[in-house]
């Protein structure tokens, strides 16, 4: 059974590790309904108990807090390939919400199919848990740069980690990736003012390393950039491996 919705999820774990015949069939039996969702809706939400997952096909999403004055914090950028809520699969409610930053289009995995291939499939079922430890990977990277880095720095690193990460899925083309936010949802990200945020993208397109339409970033010096950014992709765990 070939599922082609299922294509950047491959691409991801495929990278790290070889799916076997029979795994990529059980996922794509496991797959439900695709939906889509309208840029700035919530696709979950903090308190939720969800009964299914959602793989993300198209479009870019966000992880979110928010705080007693309404302000949001962006706690991760989610694209093609990643789960956006596989945590729900386990956790009794979702500590966070899931905002569409774009249009987007997932596929569902009701908990009851996924329960399913955790028994029958240990080792996708590492895999599927190398989903969510690289999650926790580039959080606590966003940590570090948010507390430690200068906004140069901790906007170079974004951009890094971004450009590989597509790169992965087959996102990227040649330097650059799809990067459609607004400097305001890049603000909550790094937690900066649109102010700040705006005078950080011109000393990068100033230095040379990067230029963005609001679309796409390209990256023009990834060697400078990844000094700047103090980028280290050992985080992202690219290494093909068994697990």
């Amino acid at each position: 059974m070939d599922d082609h919705r299922l294509f950047h999820l491959f691409r991801r774990l495929d990278i790290r590790d070889t799916l076997s015949a029979d795994e990529k069939q059980a996922l794509a039996e496991a797959a439900g309904n695709t939906v889509q969702y309208s840029a700035g809706s919530d696709m979950s939400s903090e308190g939720d108990s969800p009964d299914r997952s959602q793989l993300l096909i198209g479009g870019m999403a966000a992880r979110y807090n928010r705080v007693e004055s309404g302000d949001r914090q962006i706690t991760a950028f989610h694209i093609a390939g990643d789960f956006v809520d596989l945590h729900g699969f386990l956790l009794a409610r979702l500590d966070h919400g899931v905002s569409a930053v774009t249009d987007v289009t997932v596929v569902e995995f009701p908990h009851v199919n996924l329960t399913a291939v955790t028994e029958r499939f240990p080792h996708l079922t590492r895999l599927l848990w190398l989903s969510t430890l690289l999650d926790g990977a580039i959080h606590r990277q966003w940590l570090v740069a948010m507390g430690r880095l200068s906004a140069l720095s901790h906007m170079a690193h974004l951009f890094c980690e971004h450009y590989l990460r597509a790169d992965t899925v087959a996102l990227a083309a040649g330097m650059s990736f799809p990067f459609n936010i607004t400097q305001e949802q890049l603000a909550d990200a790094l937690g900066l003012s649109t102010v700040h945020v705006n005078r950080t993208i011109q000393e990068l397109r100033r230095l040379g390393l990067i230029s963005w339409d609001g679309r796409t970033v390209t990256i023009h010096d990834w060697e400078r950039l990844q000094q700047v950014g103090q980028f280290d992709p050992t985080f992202l765990d690219l290494t093909r491996s068994p697990r």
